[in-house]
């Protein structure tokens, strides 16, 4: 037998490729489906303009139902408050051909920070996680709109901006290309992203048009400033709910019969002498009576403090009862 035979020596795991493979499942599923909803979002959208000749194009009703409108939102439609993170822009207006780099950077950068984000914390507390961040993001934007009178938002930013956020928190010395050229530590990046988000906040507030955008940078702030909680409170979303799950397990225990001090027998032991000659329904009653008895010591005292000849009584009920049944 060779060293490399021996178990001691067996690699124990993954392979680098299963690794890969098995790596940041919920990330694969979340662009699979920002890119399926991409794709409806194009083929629905609506072209405007003369006969044969296409001026622009309008986002079409698919988009126009998941989008984030906030005065429908305050109508009721609150399922735009997440729908909208699986939205991009899909070219409307006069924008040229660079509306695709919407959807392209976002989820470049929720594969490169959320797989990492995902294995610390789990599958379904990284989704909790996501789908949270999108939410606060949009009442965050929301709340801006005050502000800035913006109506419609649509983009996974604002919740990827928050897994990248956490995953500095965690990583702040990795390092990444800042506009692809100049390589810094990954807190570094998001404290320059956050700061340019701030300015450009401040300036759509204020009214000024110097510095005109079309980004959110609002949902991009709500974003950040939920991970940076989520992180310094120890949050975990799922254990945050863990409690409706305890009260229904509450719920479904049987209830336990509670004696009073002075309603106690005064035996302790339950006497296993056979009984005499009896009519059946007699019999009954006597085990019955005993049975009370034993019931009584195990809610006082535990299961553990019977004696034999009480678990036996136990047994004896529990055969009777079996062929009551049957």
């Amino acid at each position: 037998m060779g060293i490399y035979d021996r178990e001691y020596y067996r690699r124990e795991g993954p392979s680098f490729l299963d690794s890969f493979h098995l790596r940041g499942q919920v990330c694969k599923w979340l662009i699979v489906l920002n890119v399926v909803i991409y794709a409806v979002q194009l083929l629905t959208r609506v072209p405007f303009g003369p006969p044969n000749f296409v001026l622009w194009w309008t986002p079409g009703p698919f988009t126009d139902a998941l989008i984030l409108d906030t005065q429908k939102v305050l109508d009721g439609q609150v399922w735009r408050l997440v729908t909208y993170a699986f939205l991009h822009d899909p070219g409307v207006g006069f924008a040229p051909g660079y509306f695709y780099l919407h959807i392209l950077f976002n989820m470049w950068f929720l594969w490169m920070f959320g797989g990492d984000i995902e294995e610390m914390y789990g599958p379904r507390e990284f989704l909790a996680f996501y789908l949270t961040s999108a939410v606060v993001a949009a009442l965050a934007y929301m709340a801006a709109g005050l502000l800035t009178g913006h109506r419609f938002c649509l983009g996974a930013s604002g919740a990827v901006t928050a897994v990248m956020v956490l995953c500095a928190l965690h990583y702040p010395q990795r390092t990444i290309l800042l506009f692809f050229v100049l390589p810094v530590p990954l807190w570094f990046a998001v404290v320059f992203q956050v700061l340019q988000d701030s300015v450009l906040f401040v300036h759509q507030a204020v009214g000024d048009q110097s510095l005109k955008t079309r980004i959110a940078v609002s949902a991009h702030l709500g974003g950040a400033a939920f991970a940076f909680t989520y992180y310094k409170l120890h949050w975990r979303l799922l254990r945050s709910f863990s409690w409706f799950g305890e009260w229904k397990a509450q719920r479904a225990r049987p209830r336990l019969r509670v004696f009073r001090e002075d309603e106690r027998r005064p035996s302790e032991a339950v006497t296993t002498s056979a009984p005499s000659p009896a009519a059946p329904n007699d019999i009954d009653e006597q085990l019955e009576a005993k049975l009370d008895a034993v019931l009584e010591k195990v809610a006082r005292s535990g299961q553990a403090s019977l004696t034999d000849s009480e678990r036996q009584i136990l047994m004896r009920a529990s055969e009777i009862y079996k062929k009551r049944r049957s």
